[in-house]
């Protein structure tokens, strides 16, 4: 195996020019560096990462904490936080903190104390003990998904990356009002979440557009997951005057209400019309084809990455907060005919 000597003396240079090559700790001549990297390649030397970062105090990895891994959106965000990380050259280390306050600062700890040069988490909905952890901590992070606010009026200390919610989230509310619907009801996430309470202000001001009174008791919570979202969805069919359309606020609550909906013998869209915000694979081999609102969930990872990595690069800088378009993906279970033949998604900011 060759070592960081047999390059020095391939390429005609020093081991320390060897180190700054690698380690970028100091200019080297353009010349000189393809010297080294020329050597690098011919001698088929692999750089021993663990000494690098006692030298450079960096270890070229990425601690990424996120909830429901199995779920086909966080999927796609990891997807695109590991496309991104592997272009730079970083690692990933992963950890699912499953939603819980106290489990999240705890996987969030052990992330940090494997050296991670910084950090890419989807918070809980209450991550008032990971922010206290991440500050106190100075770790550099990034946030993605969920927006966390700054308390008072400080700004965040954190970069933070999501899709926009709150007017896709309209738009399904206005889609469906345009097709005659009345009694909208809307299966929201699981509350304290940004994402939730951002689309139940788009179910509101989608509504509102659409002149239609809002009525609390078409609005509940599935928690985000599958199992109360079936529950939730037979509270409002159990109303006496239940909604003809609902929207769903994430995959996984879809998935519960189809379940409910079928369990009651009811067909979509003929008996309920449906919307989903969440496209997710295999949306379009439903029957009918699921109405979605396609979030650019492995753009959100990429961006994380590089919000992350720009802030390893200037530590000082002022954070971000960037918001991603949406696109409508015009199927069939809202009712509306077959869209297959027409161009399929349109963003929506």
């Amino acid at each position: 195996m060759a070592t960081m000597v047999d390059v020095a003396r391939s390429a005609g240079v020093s081991v320390a020019t060897v180190s700054h090559v690698l380690n970028d700790t100091r200019p080297v001549l353009p010349d000189t560096r393809q010297a080294v990297l020329t050597a690098i390649e011919e001698l088929n030397y692999t750089p021993n990462t663990l000494a690098r970062s006692l030298v450079t105090s960096r270890t070229r990895s990425i601690g990424l904490a996120v909830s429901a891994i199995s779920n086909p959106y966080f999927t796609e965000i990891l997807q695109g936080v590991e496309a991104g990380a592997l272009e730079q050259g970083y690692s990933l280390l992963i950890a699912d903190p499953h939603d819980d306050p106290e489990h999240e600062r705890k996987v969030v700890q052990l992330l940090h104390e494997r050296r991670v040069d910084g950090m890419i988490v989807a918070p809980s909905a209450v991550p008032d003990a990971l922010v206290a952890y991440l500050g106190r901590h100075s770790v550099p992070t990034v946030f993605l998904d969920r927006v966390v606010e700054a308390p008072s009026d400080d700004a965040s200390p954190f970069d933070q990356v999501c899709a926009e919610n709150a007017e896709p989230t309209a738009h399904l509310v206005t889609h469906l009002a345009g097709l005659g619907h009345r009694r909208i009801g809307m299966v929201a996430g699981l509350p304290g979440l940004s994402t939730t309470g951002e689309r139940i202000a788009g179910y509101r001001y989608g509504l509102a557009a659409a002149g239609l009174p809002y009525d609390e008791r078409l609005l509940v919570h599935g928690d985000s997951e599958s199992a109360p979202a079936e529950r939730a969805t037979a509270t409002l069919l159990s109303l006496a005057a239940p909604p003809t359309a609902l929207v769903t606020a994430n995959n996984a609550m879809t998935i519960g209400t189809l379940r409910t909906l079928r369990a009651r013998g009811l067909s979509v869209p003929a008996d309920l019309a449906l919307c989903c915000f969440d496209d997710f694979a295999w949306a379009d081999l439903f029957e009918p084809r699921l109405t979605a609102i396609a979030q650019p969930s492995k753009e959100i990872g990429a961006q994380a990455v590089r919000l992350l990595l720009d802030r390893l690069a200037s530590p000082d800088r002022p954070a971000r907060v960037l918001r991603l378009p949406c696109a409508f993906v015009h199927r069939t279970s809202c009712g509306c005919p077959d869209q297959s033949e027409q161009s399929p998604k349109g963003n929506i900011s």
